[in-house]
């Protein structure tokens, strides 16, 4: 499945591999590889294409040749970003998408983050969208969390990311699994938060640790999106929440199938990958339950 070109490097001043996923998008892509050329932290990065046909692989490969390419022969979507850590000979791994990238500094802080803090699996970074530079509302939302203070984490724990502007120790992602190939995309992040809380791993959100998005233009249709987003929140819950939160949140959105077009395309997606998600369901510890409905109290 896999044909790799470019070899590139394998490591650069940081321990910090950058994984990037993408598809069809090669000229943002390109824009995207200069900012991260142009860090003074020099890290490796590692582009993973989801079989695209554009002439994204050739296009990298002539510009920058010091990345890697691995050139899949099927779309994955989220879950090409496995292959790209797998691959990755770092300690640490910083997820781009082809429309996002990292302030000078942010990689080499969070590599110092990540060694203070042993425990810590996934960071979340502060995230400045578009040229204006706006704070994502994401950030306050990670700030505000309900969740338990603890003076040994490096900022307020969180159970949800955007994976654009995250940061993970390797090992950790591995051993929980990465990202769901039940879920595809979007919204894949909230499924890997639990998995790492499951197994011990920290999850924090630390606003010195900046990435930028800008929005692609050709993101999907906002429909489209909706509906897989609402699809893959209701196949997170069967895949690893209690059977009472699963079966309420099914008649919820069974409710709102009458009078919304989107859920009930999002439950029609939901059914066709519910096998999946039963084949895959594993309960989430108590105490990791308990944070989950602890978010849920958040307006």
């Amino acid at each position: 499945m896999i044909a790799r070109t470019g070899d590139g490097a394998e490591t650069g001043e940081v321990p910090v591999t950058v994984v990037i996923a993408t598809r069809n998008r090669r000229e943002e892509l390109l824009h995207t590889l200069g900012r991260l050329r142009s860090l003074p932290e020099r890290p490796a990065v590692i582009v993973v294409d989801n079989a695209s046909s554009d002439g994204t692989p050739g296009a990298v490969r002539d510009r920058f040749p010091e990345a890697r390419v691995i050139r899949l022969s099927r779309n994955l979507g989220a879950p090409a970003r496995n292959v790209g850590v797998q691959a990755a000979r770092t300690p640490y791994v910083a997820f781009s998408d082809d429309d996002s990238w990292w302030e000078p500094g942010a990689l080499r802080l969070a590599a110092r983050t990540f060694a203070e803090y042993p425990r810590l699996g996934l960071l979340a970074a502060h995230v400045l969208v578009g040229s204006e530079r706006v704070p994502d509302p994401i950030n306050a939302a990670l700030a505000a969390t309900p969740l338990p203070e603890d003076a040994a984490q490096p900022g307020p724990s969180v159970l949800g990311f955007l994976a654009c502007a995250s940061v993970v120790r390797r090992r950790a992602f591995l051993d929980a699994g990465g990202f769901s190939a039940v879920l595809f995309f979007p919204g894949e992040e909230q499924l890997l938060a639990y998995d790492l809380a499951a197994l011990g791993w920290d999850r924090c959100y630390v606003p010195g640790v900046v990435a930028v998005h800008h929005p692609s233009r050709t993101r999907g249709a906002a429909p489209a999106r909706r509906q897989a987003e609402l699809r893959n929140a209701l196949l997170t819950v069967w895949l690893r929440r209690s059977a009472r939160v699963a079966l309420r949140e099914t008649v919820r959105m069974a409710v709102r199938t009458f009078q919304d077009p989107d859920s009930r395309a999002a439950m029609l997606g939901a059914l066709r990958r519910m096998p999946y998600a039963v084949n895959g369901r594993r309960r989430l510890p108590a105490s990791v339950e308990a944070d989950a409905r602890l978010m849920e109290t958040r307006p």
